[in-house]
């Protein structure tokens, strides 16, 4: 065999690389859309935790000679939700190979495949966000909006936070379609940087019509189990990036005489601080 024959397991690892790419790139740009600086691969037998502070702090009026008296405060450990590995698997027969070409019969398939991955994740994301214990609410969506920024500002102690909101777009239709704003796109997203000047927009429809999630930036954390490590990569051969965010492998069957993809990610999207996602309710 001539050395520089492109085989057929070369193609195959192209079209995982271009898989991979095509997620890693999408969700990167979600990230930096939304703000997000903190990604935390979890490393195999730990368990994400955070430490909050909690105490009182005594009064500081002490008179001449008395003992100023102590303040007590201590850390308590803050378990995040552990995460799991989601495993999804598609299968293309020869006969349907050969009833409608490779490229519809396997290529088009995995396309699809991926913007279902990415549809999966958002929808646990807005699940998460929905546990927000904030809450506002507001006549009209703008009003909500700028609700969900002042309890925020509240919540955070800071005029300078950076603010980051989630909402439907029938929720904004009406607005948008008279605005003179960019939309830009992200993971399956659209966005809105800078919206009326309180933060970035992120607009889906996973969020319930009626409703508004907003939080600070800050407070956003990407956890993750990256299927390049967590000695994932000591049984299985999984085609992946840096980022380690999803893994693809592409095999024929010959006992079923199929060809398989087998796409593996454990993301979640969590808050540090639960009482800093408001749910703001729009209308009465």
């Amino acid at each position: 065999m001539d050395e520089k024959l492109i085989t057929r397991d070369e193609l195959a690892r192209v079209r995982e690389v271009e898989f991979v790419t095509a997620f890693s790139g999408s969700i990167g740009k979600l990230m930096e859309a939304i703000g997000v600086t903190r990604k935390v691969p979890k490393q195999a037998g730990t368990m994400l935790k955070s430490y909050k502070a909690t105490g009182t702090l005594e009064s500081g009026d002490v008179g001449e000679g008395e003992t100023i008296p102590l303040s007590k405060y201590k850390t308590e450990a803050v378990s995040y939700k552990e995460i799991g590995l989601k495993k999804w698997r598609k299968a293309a027969s020869a006969e349907a190979i050969i009833d409608r070409g490779y490229d519809q019969a396997v290529d088009a398939i995995t396309d699809e495949m991926l913007r279902d991955v990415q549809k999966t994740i958002r929808k646990d994301f807005f699940d998460f966000l929905g546990t927000g214990t904030g809450s506002a609410s507001g006549e009209t969506f703008q009003a909500a909006l700028a609700q969900a920024w002042g309890q925020l500002q509240v919540l955070f102690d800071d005029d300078g936070v950076a603010c980051v909101y989630f909402m439907n777009p029938l929720d904004a239709a009406d607005y948008l379609a008279s605005a003179p704003i960019t939309m830009q796109t992200a993971f399956g997203m659209s966005y809105v940087e800078n919206f009326l000047g309180l933060g970035t927009v992120i607009l889906n429809a996973s969020v319930p019509k009626g409703k508004l999630y907003a939080t600070a930036r800050d407070n956003l954390v990407l956890y993750y189990i990256p299927v390049n490590g967590a000695d994932l990569g000591e049984a299985f051969d999984f085609t992946s990036d840096d980022t380690g965010y999803v893994g693809i492998h592409e095999s024929a069957d010959y006992t079923n005489m199929t060809a398989s993809d087998t796409v593996v990610c454990g993301m979640q999207m969590l808050a540090e601080r639960l009482d800093g996602v408001v749910v703001a309710t729009i209308g009465a």
